[in-house]
């Protein structure tokens, strides 16, 4: 089973659905934030697999909150579309990080990618698009 890394906090915004989905850990790097979540029991299919739906949740976050908060004040913004490819898997006890690339913030929609990795192993990917809430 792996551990929550030292460089993590616990993700500085919250809502009732990301404490119920959670814990959800951040960094901030240089190049943006990381969302990272230790796989638990709770978010595993019948197979032990984590769920598809609770990695497109995370990319959804870590998407979200890198291009919403890549600007200076932070942009509010919605997600207009999503999608994810499935490469891998993730089991209980693996450690999940989710490392987005914001490509653009413009002033009616963002466009943003992320990579989810176990360690070295890239296990998905997924693309969003964001409209900007004027």
């Amino acid at each position: 089973m792996s551990a929550i890394p030292e460089d993590f906090g616990p993700l500085s915004r919250t809502s009732p659905f990301t404490d119920l989905l959670g814990p959800i850990h951040e960094k901030r790097a240089a190049n943006g934030l990381i969302i990272g979540m230790l796989a638990e029991k709770k978010h595993c299919n019948a197979r032990g697999i984590v769920h598809g739906g609770v990695l497109g949740t995370l990319a959804d976050i870590a998407m979200g909150y890198s291009s919403a908060f890549s600007t200076e004040p932070p942009t509010p913004m919605v997600t207009t579309s999503q999608t994810m490819d499935y490469v891998g898997k993730a089991e209980q006890g693996d450690w999940i990080e989710v490392h987005t690339d914001v490509q653009k913030v413009g002033r009616s929609t963002a466009f943003a990618n992320c990579y989810f990795h176990i360690g070295s192993r890239r296990i998905a990917r997924a693309s969003a698009i964001f409209s900007v809430i004027t």
